[in-house]
C-alpha cells in the first residue's frame, strides 16, 4: 500500500502590523485515491463513504461535493490541460473524525509513472463553507522524482478576515523518502507578510498506528476549528486590520491559500469574528 500516515508540526507566523505566532501538533492521512476500496476493506478503525472511527468521504472534497473522487480529479486535471491517465493522485487531508473534519488546505499530489509531482491541486476550505482548488506547476521542472516542487498563485479567495486580497504565494513541497515538507509564504507589496509550513514524518497507515494517532491527537478535527477561532480572536483583540467577505478587492475579497500547510496560514485565522460562522460539513 502506498497510502500512510503523516504525523508531525504545523507552524505559523505573521509579521504585519505585529508579529504572531503558532506551533500546533498534526496528523494528516496520506491517501493514494486509487486505493480507497482496498483501504476500507483492510482497515477496522477507517471507512470509505461510510461510518467508521475516521471516515474518509469524497462529499467533503472539490469546490462541487465529490461523488467519485478519482474520477472528478482526473476530470479537473483534464481541464487544466494536463493527461493524467496513468498518473497516482495521493491526497494529504484530515479524515472525519467521529463525523466530523475541517480542512482548511489539503493536499493532491499527482505523480507520473516516474514518481515525479507533476501538479499539485490545492483545495482551499473558509469557515464561510466555501471550497476553491489552485491547480500549481513547478516554476522549474527537473522531472527528478523526491526533487522539491516549488510554484506560485495569486490569492483568488477569501479565507481569512485578517488579510486583503492583495498578495501573491510562494509554495515549496519536498517528498521524499524522510517525509514530507511543505512551506507557504504569501507576499503583499515585496514583502512576507505570513509564512507557514508543515514538517510530517511517515507513518505506515495500519489500524495500531491509525489508533494511535486518534489517541496522542484526540479530537484533532474538532481542535483544528476550535483552534482557528482561538486565534481570530486573539488576531482581532491585538487589532489587526479586519476585512469583511465580499467586500470587493483590497477591502476584504480575500484571504487564500496560505491557510495551506494544513492547521495553518490564513485558515488559522479564518472566522467571522463579528457573528462567528462555523463550517458546516456534511455529517449526516
Amino acid at each position: 500500500m502506498r497510502s500512510h500516515l503523516l504525523e508531525g508540526t504545523v507552524r505559523h507566523r505573521r509579521a504585519r502590523p505585529f508579529s504572531y505566532g503558532l506551533e500546533h501538533s498534526v496528523w494528516y492521512a496520506a491517501i493514494d485515491l486509487a486505493e480507497l476500496p482496498d483501504l476500507d476493506r483492510r482497515l477496522r478503525l477507517f471507512g470509505h463513504d461510510r461510518r467508521a472511527v475516521a471516515e474518509f468521504r469524497d462529499r467533503d472534497h472539490l469546490p462541487m461535493p465529490a461523488r467519485d473522487l478519482d474520477a472528478e480529479v482526473r476530470a479537473h486535471l483534464r481541464t487544466e490541460g494536463e493527461d493524467p491517465a496513468d498518473w497516482r493522485i495521493t491526497l494529504v487531508t484530515n479524515l472525519r473524525v467521529l463525523g466530523y473534519v475541517f480542512n482548511p488546505a489539503s493536499f493532491f499530489l499527482c505523480r507520473d509513472q516516474e514518481g515525479a509531482i507533476r501538479v499539485v491541486v490545492t483545495e482551499v476550505h473558509n469557515t464561510f463553507g466555501e471550497r476553491h482548488l489552485y491547480t500549481l506547476r513547478r516554476v522549474v521542472e527537473d522531472g527528478t522524482a523526491g526533487s522539491p516542487f516549488t510554484a506560485g498563485m495569486d490569492k483568488d479567495f477569501f479565507v481569512s478576515p485578517f488579510i486583503s486580497m492583495d498578495g501573491r504565494y510562494g509554495v515549496h513541497i519536498r517528498d521524499d523518502a524522510e517525509g514530507l515538507r511543505l512551506a507557504i509564504s504569501l507576499r503583499q507589496d515585496g514583502e512576507i507578510l505570513l509564512s507557514t509550513s508543515l514538517v510530517l514524518r511517515r507513518l505506515s497507515l495500519t489500524d495500531r498506528n491509525l489508533l494511535r494517532m486518534l489517541l496522542r491527537h484526540p479530537l484533532v478535527t474538532h481542535k483544528t476549528i476550535v483552534l482557528i477561532h482561538y486565534h481570530a480572536l486573539r488576531l482581532w483583540l491585538k487589532g489587526a486590520p479586519f476585512f469583511r467577505h465580499g467586500a470587493g478587492a483590497g477591502a476584504g475579497a480575500g484571504a487564500g491559500a496560505g491557510a495551506g500547510a494544513g492547521a495553518g496560514a490564513g485558515a488559522t485565522e479564518s472566522v467571522r469574528v463579528r457573528g462567528t460562522v462555523l463550517a458546516r460539513e456534511a455529517n449526516r
